[in-house]
Order: C-alpha cells, then structure tokens, then sequence
C-alpha cells in the first residue's frame, strides 16, 4: 500500500493531466472566440464540447465492472486514456489555427475536442472510483484538496498560460508542451500499483437495460430523506455557475483587458487563488462540519458574482474601471469556488459506495455537470438579449433562492448525526 503522500501525489498529477485540455476550452478558448468577435450566443454554443463530462454516466458502470486485474482495474482504463489524450494533442498541433474560419477545419477541431472530453471524461470516471477506493476518513478532504490544486494547475497552464504565450509562441508549439505535461503526469500511475477492490457484476445483455441500471443506482439516493435531499443540492448547486459561465470572461474582453492580461492577471492568478482557496477549505473542514462547510462557501459564491455585477454596471455607465478591481474581483470568485469545490466533492465521496464507486460518484458529479453545461449552453442567448447587468441580476437572485434546498439538506443531515 503505497504512502499516503505517494496517494495525493498520483491524484495530483492525474487531475493535472485532465485539467489541461479542460482549461483551454473553458478559460482559453472563449476568450480567444470573444477576441474573434464572435457572439456570447456562439461562445456558449462551444459548451456542447463539454457534454462528455456530463454524460459520462452512461458508461460509467462499464469502467467499474470492466477491467485489466493484472495491471490494476481502474489503471487498466487510466493509462491508455492518457496515451490516447497525448497523441490527440499532438494530431492538434497540426491543426492551423488561422485557418479555424475555414469549415472543414473548424469541424475538425471541434471533432478533436470533443473526443478529447470524451477520454477525459472516461479517465476521470476511472480515477474518481480510484480516490473512492483508496482515501480513508480524514484523507478525504486532502484528497479532493490535492484533486482541486491539481486541476486548477491544468486550468492555469491550459487556460491562463496558453493565452500568454499564444503572444509569443505559435499553436503548434504551444500544444506540444501540453502534449508532454500530460505525458509526464502519466508517469506516477506507471509506477502506482492498484489494489483491486470487489468488483461489481458486469452490465451484459443478459442484463437489465443500462436506464434500468441508472434507476437502481439513483435508488440508493432515495433510502432516506437525507440522501434525497442531497439530491435537489446536487441539481441546484452549480445553477449560478452555468448561468454565468459564458458571460464572465468575455465581460472582461469588454472590459478592455488584453489576451496577456486575462491569460496572467486573470487567469493564472485566478488559478493560484483557487489553490489557496483549496488549501484554506481543507484547513477549515478540521474545525467545522462538511455541511456547514457547504452553506457558508456557497454563500461566499453567491457574493463574489455580485463583484461581477458592480464591473458590469460600470461597463454600462461607460466609467473608467481600473484593472487591478478586476483582478481582485476575479480572484476572489476563483477562490470562493475551489473552496466550495473541496466540500462539495468531499460530500460527494462521502456518499459515494466503494463497491460501485465509479457509478455513484460519477452519477452525482454528472447531475451537477449536465445541468451547469445546460445552462452554459442557454446562457449565451439569454445574455445577448438582457445585457450584463440585467442578467447577472437574475443569476443573483437565483442563487440566493438556491440556498434553500441545501439548507435543508444541512439541516436534515446534521439532525441525522
């Protein structure tokens, strides 16, 4: 059994790799769009390469039942997920980016990320059943602290650094280097070996239907009242987030912030917030509880948006906005976030069955994923036609009436104790 230091340092690195990709086409990508002039409607429209990661639980019961035992069950999915995203990177540096406007290219981009996200999403399914199985007890919120930092650090270098040196160094170049950080984050799953758990039964056709499947998995959520209840927080949690995902980033192109200021300022800096911010949760959770965690981060949230608004009414009264506010603005949001992040996912492990641990947890993060990315995708049309102001209003007003479910799961829950 490996060392518990040797643990965190192999999730690290396995949520670095996967967070790579991830920021370009969540922190980058829009960004790069917005500088193109392309609308908020069609940036938000780019959300649909996000829809692996929430639909992944239609083949998660495949990854917990189907595996290599001689290499490691779930390692058995991990490591050709992460040769396939390496040579993927590297077909991309290909690509000519200049020539995006073009229809074939642009197809054939959007086919390259999307199957990028559908690995991604394969390789995280493999690796969350893998935290499951190995944290115990109070490693958990470690876990899912070290699982923030590393895929903060992914959105750091495949967001923020990738809009700084697209300045200086050309796309082939850039994608390379991704290329290679993804292939020596591989390296400590080589050297891991995976003690291999009970599996479940494999899905056969002999079998009950996959959505039956589902169902019977969602029934553990509905043995008491808490877990029920859990249930709404999960489908209200990242409401706000989906609302205002398409909207944050090009406000600050708007804004009049360059590419090297919101790939540095922005980005990065947001990033190393969201590692503090990590670090701050898990330092909190030893004096609190997992549920009042939840609550009292959620509403921190809910106020950094308002940062946004006041940028927004500034933007519409035409006034002078200095750029360090912004940062601090976004820092903030970036640290509220990874904070809310490290508890949420601690909770979501909490509930999540050992011996179906792929599935339970992939399940509950999906349902967060594909409301969030269903949002993010309406998002964009209903921006254009309110404004800034008008819309992060509503998001506002939303969130704050979102708290109620989650208060009365926490009360539910801490009555249960």
């Amino acid at each position: 059994m490996p060392k518990t230091f040797q643990i965190y340092v192999l999730l690290f690195s396995l949520y670095w790799a996967q967070g790579l990709p991830v920021g370009f086409m969540t922190h980058a990508l829009p960004v790069i769009l917005r500088m193109q002039g392309v609308s908020l409607a069609h940036i938000g429209g780019f959300g649909l390469l996000l829809a692996p990661w929430a639909i992944k639980i239609l083949w998660a019961p495949w990854v917990d039942a189907y595996g290599k035992t001689r290499i490691g069950h779930y390692r058995s999915w991990i490591i050709p997920a992460q040769f396939l995203t390496v040579i993927l990177l590297v077909l991309l540096s290909f690509l000519p980016i200049q020539a995006l406007n073009q229809p074939i290219y642009l197809f054939a981009f959007f086919v390259s990320m999307l199957c990028i996200n559908t690995i991604g999403a394969t390789q995280d399914i493999a690796t969350d059943a893998l935290a499951v199985n190995i944290l115990k007890g109070e490693q958990q919120h470690y876990g899912n602290m070290f699982q923030v930092v590393g895929s903060r650090l992914g959105f750091i270098v495949g967001g923020g650094a990738i809009l700084w040196s697209l300045d200086w160094l050309s796309w082939q170049p850039t994608f390379l280097i991704l290329a290679i950080l993804v292939l020596l984050n591989t390296l400590p799953v080589l050297f891991y070996r995976e003690v291999n758990q009970e599996r479940v039964i494999a899905p056969s056709e002999s079998k009950p239907h996959l959505l039956i499947q589902l169902r019977g998995y969602l029934s553990y959520f509905s043995q008491s009242v808490v877990l029920i209840a859990w249930l709404f927080v999960l489908c209200s949690i990242k409401v706000a987030d989906g609302l205002s995902g398409p909207l944050l980033k090009p406000l600050m192109v708007d804004l009049g912030l360059s590419l090297s200021e919101i790939g540095i300022y922005v980005t990065m800096l947001g990033a190393v917030a969201a590692l503090l911010g990590a670090g701050l949760a898990s330092v909190i959770l030893h004096y609190i509880k997992r549920s009042t965690a939840l609550l009292l981060f959620s509403i921190f949230k809910i106020l950094s948006l308002g940062g946004y608004l006041y940028l927004a009414r500034l933007y519409r009264s035409e006034s002078k906005v200095e750029h360090w506010l912004i940062y601090i603005i976004n820092a903030l949001e970036d640290m509220f976030a990874a904070m809310l992040l490290v508890v949420t996912l601690t909770l979501v492990m909490q509930y999540s069955r050992k011996a179906f641990a792929g599935t339970d947890f992939t399940l509950q993060v999906s349902i967060m994923t594909l409301i969030s990315g269903g949002l993010y995708s309406l998002s964009g049309i209903i921006a254009d036609a309110l404004g800034y102001v008008d819309y992060l209003t509503v998001i506002l007003v939303i969130g704050v009436v979102l708290l109620l479910p989650l208060y009365y799961w926490k009360y539910l829950a801490d009555r249960s104790e």
